[in-house]
């Protein structure tokens, strides 16, 4: 069995190595958490680029980057606007109420999915509630099903 040099805390870098961090505080996992080496606008400019699944991971990943994303409610609004299409009454209704970006999209992400799918007629010719995926009766309130049987009236 082949043993593996330790390296001395104090050596320098390899050349592929990279060298954000002096050699005595690269530790496990430091290079990897940019949030506490960048400026918060760096920061925030990366988790922007992050789709909505992404970001809800990459808050998860540790304390400082939950507080980061999760105090930044600007990272969550063009999210919530791009649901808004589908749901702008929802959108519009939770916002008046005082609700923040990321809450209104964790209450009405899901919802804007079901309800796309129903109103490009993904469901029009179903012939009974066993044909249905499950996830297609997401609990919606009787004005989007309103919204929804108009949309099946018109076709």
């Amino acid at each position: 069995m082949q043993e593996t040099p330790k390296r001395n805390k104090q050596s320098l870098p390899s050349p592929g190595e990279p060298t954000l961090l002096p050699p005595d505080k690269k530790k496990r996992g430091a290079l990897a958490d940019f949030v506490a080496l960048l400026p918060p606008e760096v920061s925030v400019q990366i988790f922007r680029a992050l789709d909505i699944r992404s970001l809800c991971s990459a808050a998860m990943t540790c304390k400082r980057w939950q507080l980061a994303i999760d105090g930044n409610d600007w990272l969550w609004k063009s999210h919530c606007l791009t649901v808004r299409a589908v749901c702008q009454r929802e959108i519009d209704g939770d916002r008046g109420s005082g609700y923040s970006w990321k809450i209104t999209l964790l209450r009405n992400y899901w919802k804007s999915k079901v309800k796309q799918e129903w109103l490009s007629g993904k469901y029009s010719n179903i012939h009974s509630q066993n044909n249905l995926p499950e996830k297609s009766m997401y609990p919606m309130d009787a004005d989007t099903w309103g919204e929804i049987l108009e949309a099946e009236l018109e076709r």
